[in-house]
């Protein structure tokens, strides 16, 4: 277990956000928030929850409760009106506050929440305290109708592939901020806002069970392994920097140009027989052998990746990739934000974390554009192996999105001089 450090102690355990004294027009943190003040000062509650059927809700839970909790258990807390009428409150994603050592918030779609609701609750507050709450009734028929929009209206896909941007409670640009924008890939994918700091996810247990099964980390042990490796880029392959490495030694040795094919493979070759001969490495060995062929076969794979690239705009008429590093200093922008969702991190780590991943990319690259291509093409050697499927099509959507989007990190935050 993480102990919360002090410095992470506070009393924000539920929002609170008055509207503007002026009666001017309240600024929400997400579009989804300006759309829901919109709904409530309109009176429009069906509208309302059928936003909420859409985007799903977030509801707490105590955090000792939560960790021992079974698969099938779904703890919620509520509370009591001086009347006598229990509640449970839910907000959507963008009024969530900052993560609370002793709470959290799980993620629910509407359908979900019409399930696991304990029967004693008699109300339903959504972002209470806040300019655009809404009530409704919980009893069985409001129920009925809250399953009844779950399976018309969400879809999981649909909140997918998306620029989410906050308009407030975002970080000041700096570090921070660049660091979490290095995310935008992964942000865009999963519908996630990309200049959350707060990070809730997809709820406690959601962020538990993502890095779980996609990365192994079952622990906070896990969580800084992994941390490190991404941060240090020991997670991809050692190679594909040492193949690119050699085509940026050979250009250079020739004063620039385009590398030949050729030589760039010979030099591949020979750096490498050159390394293994220092450890009494011989041609006889199979497996050297073995090697020596794959990473001359790379050469080749990054070509052809990078003439696909070229053609869909991804690199310039005569673009390149130097390094892959973006790969996992992108993963570990998102990987800092994981592990604070799961509870593995504490807050000073999650943002040392991300500031790190800042400097390291602002050392490798020079533009969003050409960290995207990095990403892009070790995501492709990873795990696209020349289908040009799924693998790359998503990304290149998302690249796209991000270069062209005026919401988009890569339009408003710059690259350089971040600091």
């Amino acid at each position: 277990m993480l102990a919360a450090a002090e410095d992470e102690m506070h009393d924000e355990f539920f929002p609170f956000v008055e509207a503007p004294a002026d009666g001017s027009r309240w600024q929400a943190p997400t579009d989804l928030e300006q759309y829901l003040y919109k709904l409530t000062r309109a009176d429009n509650a069906y509208a309302y929850l059928r936003t909420l059927a859409i985007e799903g809700v977030y509801y707490p839970v105590r955090l000792d409760e939560a960790q021992a909790a079974g698969e099938d258990t779904h703890p919620v807390l509520t509370t009591r009106t001086p009347d006598g009428r229990t509640v449970a409150q839910v907000y959507t994603s963008g009024l969530l506050p900052r993560p609370h050592p002793v709470l959290v918030y799980e993620h629910a779609t509407l359908g979900a929440l019409a399930q696991i609701l304990p029967d004693e609750v008699d109300i339903l507050a959504v972002n209470p305290a806040t300019p655009c709450e809404q009530y409704f009734g919980t009893g069985d028929e409001e129920r009925e109708a809250w399953l009844d929009l779950h399976h018309e209206l969400f879809s999981p896909d649909a909140l997918m592939d998306r620029v989410v941007t906050r308009r407030t409670g975002a970080p000041a640009p700096g570090l921070l901020l660049h660091g979490l924008a290095l995310g935008a890939h992964l942000c865009f994918r999963n519908g996630d806002a990309w200049n959350t700091a707060h990070w809730h996810g997809m709820g406690y247990r959601g962020e538990r069970e993502r890095i779980a099964d996609s990365w192994g980390v079952h622990d906070r042990q896990d969580w800084l392994g992994i941390q490190r490796r991404l941060l240090d880029g020991e997670v991809s392959p050692w190679y594909w920097d040492f193949v690119l490495g050699a085509r940026t030694a050979l250009t250079r040795a020739r004063g620039g140009g385009p590398a030949d094919p050729g030589q760039w493979r010979e030099t591949v070759e020979s750096t490498l027989r050159a390394r293994a001969g220092e450890t009494g490495t011989t041609d006889d060995d199979r497996e050297f052998a073995g090697f020596v062929a794959h990473l001359r076969d790379l050469v080749g794979k990054i070509l052809r990746y990078e003439a696909r690239f070229r053609a869909d705009g991804l690199l310039p008429p005569d673009g390149t990739v130097r390094t892959v590093a973006a790969w996992d200093i992108g993963r570990a922008s998102k990987m800092a934000r994981w592990g604070r969702g799961a509870r593995y991190a504490t807050e000073t780590e999650m943002r040392s974390a991300i500031e790190s991943a800042s400097a390291a990319a602002r050392a490798a690259y020079g533009t969003w554009e050409e960290f995207s291509a990095g990403y892009i093409l070790g995501r492709c050697l990873h795990f696209d192996e020349e289908r040009f499927g799924t693998w790359y099509t998503t990304v290149l959507h998302a690249h796209r999105e991000l270069t062209t989007d005026p919401d988009s990190p890569w339009r408003t935050v710059p690259f350089t001089g971040a600091a």
